[in-house]
């Protein structure tokens, strides 16, 4: 048989036995012989002894003698025909019996056995059920030229408002494979499937590596083959269970045998995606490097053949770019493993520099979508959130957000001049953690100066933002509002580390003054000294408990922490302050409200989600002291940037990194909390900025001021428990079994080996390390 009719005659035949495979007929097939076998015998047996009676019965009668000879000759001609018939039907009938009893005599009576009844029927009972939950509704190889629907994942604001429609228009140019330049396919191959034309549509090394993986942690992963691929993407569903993996292996082996290998490379690298709206390498080539597939470089190559492993995670429009990069020079070293290139093709693929096309996607609240989108794709996968239709009512109110996106552009734009070349600001309702605004940078769009960076999820410097966690471990404990505290100089020293002089931002020192006035005035050297008195791992703890999750290994932290020297994460910093604003309570962030599929199920539904970190009465000491312009104004001035406008129940926190290289405002009230930050993506300085005057403080203003325009001014309420009491003539509260008996007793200046006197002790845990990060 000629090659190309054997092929053609394989690839019909394969479908339908894999189909076939696991029907139960066997055995009923068997069983159907046998019987009917014996049922002809017994009907053989019984019409050859009605057969015989019957001819006993018949007794030949006299002829008439008037008869011609014609008709004697016909009667006997008739006669005999009838003996030959009868003859016949005994031979005929004597040869069924006797291969009825000799079938009978090799059939052995049939003993029951319980266990073997057993055996048979698990043994059948697994087999229709591979048949029904595998085999039964397979669909065919030749499916994959035809095309199902699918649905776009659509994002709306809280307001129904669209922010982005995945996949809205869905373009794929079909190119043939012959069209496509080898170091393109090469470069898909060492990505993907690098034994693509060596395998029969599974790898079995793949197959191992993935089951060990998912063994040992205990997920569902691939070791998907680009033939698997092609079968989920367009045959199956993307659901992760090992039923669709099964049926996937099937289908795999069936679409080899029905397929070229250079038809099944060209149908993946038409259907695959390369993230937004860009399906197939024609796409995916137009889309990131504005040029035809035929036009690509090896570098471009290698960066489009790692997009689609995770679309979302390595874009190069995605909210961290270098993880694009990073795949791309995996990809070059692949296709170097595997012969494809040489390493000097490598290095001058590395040093290649690519330019990327505008992302031109029509996006409403960019960085606040990527976010949402990831968290998305970590639950439902890149597949469900690509196809699946998904309806996802988020936290955002797009009215806040483009107030928002226009204050830190337009502020940013004016101190330019200082060295500020980006600024963001995250806006939440702290009482229940909702997301109302994120701006992750001032121009989304500016990729060339990592505009698609969202800052708000990188690690900075806090400054002295991330004072309000001393002072919440310190509040919890013997300390109140009233306490003295030295600012005056102090060194300590630590063997095995070089001796550490904390500084104040204005370089002065105040002699002795209260918690409250420390905090308000953001002083550098009494917030040190209360950390010294209790220990850095306090803090440590107290601030993951408050929503840090950078802060992994107190150990790594010296006294500088209280002013900044660990980095967060700004949503992390939100945290933080919200849960001093919610009482005391820290909220779950929120961002998604709703998940409905396309046809009204809902997926999911969120809401808030508190849990208590701070004695409330603590959570309102922080607060009373963060709104008091009058105890904050010897540093800052009565009418600085931090006070808004009939807004005296507003509080607020200034921070900047030791360096200038961070700067941030974060302040709040009942119903919004608003954190802005100015600086570089590239870590740079800036200069001359001063926290209430200019930076961050001023974008802060702005957006509250705009917030709380048409709301009245509402005072906190006074949880249960505390006590105002006259202290130093002024008016202080205290918890009320905290109450000095002895007015604004001063705290003594600490060195590492020593212990507080009347305050809460404990020897100092850790040893301070300077605020300067380089």
């Amino acid at each position: 048989m000629p090659k190309q009719a054997r092929k053609k005659s394989n690839a019909n035949l394969a479908p339908k036995i894999l189909i076939f495979i696991g029907k139960p007929i066997y055995f009923l097939l068997s069983s159907f012989v046998v019987g009917i076998i014996l049922v002809l015998s017994s009907i053989g047996h019984v019409t050859q002894v009605l057969t015989e009676n019957l001819i006993k019965t018949i007794k030949p009668k006299k002829k008439k003698e008037k008869k011609t000879i014609k008709k004697k000759i016909e009667v006997k001609t008739k006669t005999q025909n009838f003996k030959n018939f009868k003859n016949f039907l005994k031979l005929f009938f004597l040869r069924v019996s006797l291969l009825r009893l000799k079938i009978l005599s090799k059939i052995k009576k049939p003993k029951f056995n319980f266990k073997i009844i057993f055996s048979v029927v698990v043994v059948l009972l697994l087999t229709f059920t591979f048949y029904l939950l595998i085999l039964k509704d397979l669909p065919s190889p030749k499916e994959l030229t035809q095309r199902d629907p699918e649905v776009s994942t659509k994002i709306y604001d809280r307001n129904g408002n669209l922010l982005y429609k995945i996949y809205k228009n869905k373009n794929r140019t079909i190119i043939p494979i012959t069209q496509i330049p080898l170091h393109v396919k090469l470069a898909t191959l060492a990505a993907e499937d690098a034994e693509f034309y060596d395998h029969l549509g599974f790898s079995v090394k793949g197959i191992i590596r993935a089951a060990t993986s998912n063994f040992h942690n205990g997920s569902l992963q691939g070791g998907s083959t680009i033939t698997q691929q092609l079968v989920k993407n367009v045959l199956l569903t993307p659901e992760r269970t090992i039923i669709r993996k099964i049926k996937e292996l099937i289908l795999s082996v069936a679409v080899e045998s029905s397929y070229t290998k250079d038809q099944i490379l060209e149908m993946y690298l038409n259907e695959v995606s390369y993230g937004g709206t860009a399906y197939g390498i024609e796409e995916g080539s137009e889309t990131y490097f504005d040029k035809d597939v035929k036009d690509l470089s090896l570098a471009e190559a290698a960066f489009l053949a790692g997009i689609p492993k995770a679309p979302t995670v390595f874009s190069p429009f995605g909210q961290d770019p270098d993880l694009a990069f990073e795949r791309q020079r995996d990809v070059l070293h692949l296709m170097v493993i595997n012969k494809y290139i040489t390493k000097e093709q490598e290095e001058v693929a590395l040093n290649e520099s690519l330019t990327f096309a505008p992302n031109k996607t029509e996006i409403k609240a960019p960085h606040f979508v990527m976010y949402v989108r990831k968290l998305l794709v970590d639950k439902y996968g890149e597949d469900m959130v690509e196809k699946g239709g998904l309806e996802v009512t988020t936290s955002l109110d797009l009215g806040v957000q483009e107030l928002s996106e226009k204050i830190v552009k337009d502020e940013v734009e004016k101190i330019k001049s200082l060295h500020v070349g980006n600024g963001s600001s995250l806006i939440l309702n702290p009482q229940t953690g909702e997301i109302l605004a994120m701006v992750g940078s001032k121009d989304y769009f500016d990729v060339k100066n990592d505009g698609n960076v969202n800052v708000l999820t990188r690690l900075r410097q806090p400054g002295s933002a991330v004072k309000v966690v001393n002072y919440a471990y310190a509040l919890s404990t013997k300390y109140t509002p009233s306490t003295i505290i030295d600012d005056s100089p102090i060194t300590y020293s630590t063997p095995g580390s070089p001796p550490y002089s904390p500084k104040n931002y204005d370089g002065k020192f105040l002699g002795k003054v209260t918690l409250r006035s420390a905090l308000a005035q953001s002083r550098n050297i009494p917030a040190v000294k209360i950390l010294a008195s209790y220990g850095v791992s306090k803090m440590v703890e107290m601030g993951k408990s408050m929503g840090i999750t950078t802060w992994d290994d107190p150990s790594q932290y010296g006294l500088s922490l209280t002013l900044g020297g660990g980095a967060v994460k700004a949503i992390d910093l939100a945290k933080v302050f919200s849960t001093i604003a919610n009482n005391g309570k820290r909220p779950d962030l929120i961002s998604i409200l709703d998940v409905k599929d396309y046809k009204g199920h809902v997926l999911e539904k969120n809401k808030p989600s508190n849990l208590e970190i701070l004695d409330p009465r603590v959570a309102y000491l922080l607060i009373d002291i963060l709104k008091d312009n009058t105890a904050r104004a010897p540093e800052f001035g009565f009418n600085s940037y931090l006070a808004i406008k009939d807004h005296p129940e507003v509080a607020v926190k200034t921070g900047t990194s030791n360096d200038l290289r961070d700067n941030w405002a974060v302040g709040f009230n009942q119903n919004f909390l608003v954190l802005t930050w100015v600086g570089n993506n590239d870590n740079s300085e800036m200069s001359r900025i001063a926290s209430g005057v200019t930076g961050a403080s001023p974008v802060w203003n702005k957006i509250m001021t705009a917030l709380l325009a048409d709301d009245p001014s509402i005072d906190w309420r006074t949880p249960d428990g505390l006590v105002k009491i006259n202290c130093l003539g002024k008016g202080e509260w205290f918890l009320k079994e905290n109450i000095p008996t002895n007015y604004c007793k001063p705290v003594p200046s600490l060195t590492p080996n020593e212990t507080t006197n009347g305050l809460p002790g404990g020897k100092i845990l850790d040893s301070g390390i300077s605020t300067v990060r380089r």
